[in-house]
């Protein structure tokens, strides 16, 4: 598994990242020993780059996560552990009193002494003066005290970005996580890259098959894009059925072709689902992306491209 540097942190992550929230049963239940043999598995491959919340089934996700990583027995320094704060099952609090509390109850959960990278977790759901002016000086004294090596915010409106990063003092933020806006169907993250690399900082992209657009079941009822993002890409997917192929092998190996974006985190529950992800990008690696296919589905999106929702409060 290819290793990238992340931003100025001198950490060096898997380029398919271990998306956690399905450990804390999100999307079904996860028996214990599935969820042991799926991280074992990660671990096995070269996957050191592990993603968790405290949100993600509250708090379900840290604790299972935790045990698992316990159970392989590997070496502390041969796994790299995000997790996040102000964001949980009761709602969002970024207070420095509440990000303070957080970051002991994570690593009591997670059996850790630190996490490698502490995100604000969502931060267009409060006003971002606060995050600029609270919460990231709280988190930066939680770095000092050693709990977390590094410091991210995360979010998917791409201005919160700018927003934060131009108003705190210089390498107070480490990493970005970014979601749904690197993918066949939105690409609008690269624009950014040029900025964020000016600032120094490290970026991680989510959902590459953007919350399960890019699949062939179709994404949950809940999914918040507009219909006409959700037909497009049902005519995608479909397209690459009729062809005998996967529309999520190839959208999970479009979002690995960027270098700059250090590690995509894919969520995943189960042995059979960590061996898809890393063949993936083990065949990009050796044999490149389908180029015929992907122009066709480009060619189908195209009309929707970079089309996004809303998230968040309205900011002054």
């Amino acid at each position: 598994m290819e290793l990238r540097e992340l931003g100025r942190t001198g950490l060096r992550v898997s380029a398919v990242g271990y998306g956690a929230s399905p450990l804390g049963h999100v999307f079904g239940d996860v028996p214990r020993d599935v969820a042991r043999a799926a991280v074992r598995h990660a671990l096995d491959l070269g996957v050191n780059f592990f993603d968790t919340s405290p949100y993600y089934g509250g708090t379900v996700s840290e604790s299972v996560l935790g045990d698992c990583l316990r159970h392989a027995a590997v070496p502390r320094d041969s796994f790299v552990v995000a997790t996040k704060c102000g964001r949980y099952k009761e709602g969002f609090d970024f207070s420095a009193d509440r990000v303070t509390r957080s970051i002991d109850e994570s690593l009591a959960r997670l059996c850790l002494d630190y996490v490698d990278i502490l995100h604000c977790h969502d931060i267009e759901f409060t006003n971002l003066d606060q995050i600029v002016n609270e919460t990231i000086p709280a988190l930066q004294k939680i770095k000092e005290s050693g709990k977390a090596r590094f410091i991210g915010i995360t979010g998917l409106p791409l201005n919160i970005y700018t927003y934060v990063l131009d108003r705190v003092p210089p390498g107070s933020v480490d990493v970005i996580l970014s979601y749904c806006h690197f993918g066949i169907n939105d690409t609008a993250l690269v624009d950014l890259l040029p900025y964020l690399k000016s600032k120094g900082v490290g970026v991680i992209s989510a959902s590459p098959l953007a919350m399960g657009l890019l699949t062939d079941n179709g994404p949950p009822e809940w999914h918040p894009a507009p219909e006409e993002l959700k037909s497009a890409c049902r005519k995608a997917a479909d397209h690459c059925k009729e062809k005998g192929k996967s529309i999520t092998k190839l959208a999970m190996q479009y979002s690995l072709m960027n270098n700059e974006i250090s590690s995509v985190l894919v969520g995943m529950n189960s042995v059979e689902q960590v061996e898809e992800n890393v063949a993936a990008a083990t065949e990009l690696s050796t044999s490149g992306i389908d180029e015929e296919l992907l122009r066709e589905v480009e060619a189908i999106l195209s009309p929707v491209k970079n089309l996004t929702w809303p998230s968040g409060i309205q900011q002054p």
